[in-house]
């Protein structure tokens, strides 16, 4: 049973590690087995589809790890105002760290899936959303605490909370398609300047 679990997980982290660098529809099958290390056979033991093993590998992705890197962002042990502001340059020297590996800006590999496809398959489509849509809720929580203390105007936190999201995920493809980080440089005090923070001296 060890062995047989080890193989869906190195399906699941390749999977998601060439769907990242290439795309969703040049990886094959064949590439994310020789990858993992696993045979095609054990590949539909697993999975009826690449579809359904993408669907699972954003899922595990979210829950390993994207989850708990959102939480500790977003802590409400931090000011609300910190929280966007350090989740922008945590965002952009991640991204940072993925170039000098990489040689090339990947961006949200949740956000570049669901684009590519989500005309096309709609589990994937509805699996994406379902996870965006859990981030952001971290934007809106941060803006209404700002509200809160009077660092933001009173408005609409989840419309501001989804137009800070677009911006984030916008500037991360741009960034992607230019091959160039310095679309995300500015975005920590940008976010704020949208917003309409009341700062008195700088964040951070």
């Amino acid at each position: 049973m060890g062995r047989t679990s080890d193989a869906k997980e190195r399906l699941l982290e390749a999977a998601l590690d060439l769907i990242w660098e290439r795309s969703y529809g040049v990886v094959t099958i064949d590439a994310i087995c020789d990858k993992a290390g696993v045979k095609k056979g054990s590949f539909y033991y697993f999975f009826e589809s690449k579809s359904e093993l993408a669907v699972a590998a954003l899922e595990a992705d979210w829950a390993q790890c994207g989850k708990a890197k959102w939480d500790e962002m977003f802590s409400a042990s931090m000011p609300p105002l910190e929280r966007i502001r350090s989740f922008f340059q945590n965002s952009h020297d991640a991204q940072e760290r993925l170039f000098a590996e990489q040689g090339k800006v990947l961006g949200c590999p949740c956000f570049s899936v669901g684009s590519e496809t989500s005309t096309q398959d709609e589990t994937i489509r509805a699996k994406v959303q379902e996870i965006l849509q859990r981030q952001v809720r971290y934007f809106e929580s941060a803006i209404r605490d700002a509200q809160a203390e009077g660092v933001l105007p009173p408005g609409d936190a989840a419309t501001k909370a989804k137009c800070l999201f677009a911006l984030f995920e916008g500037s991360l493809g741009q960034a992607r398609i230019h091959n160039d980080l310095s679309y995300l440089r500015h975005l920590p005090e940008t976010a704020l300047d949208i917003l309409g923070a009341k700062r008195t001296q700088p964040v951070g």
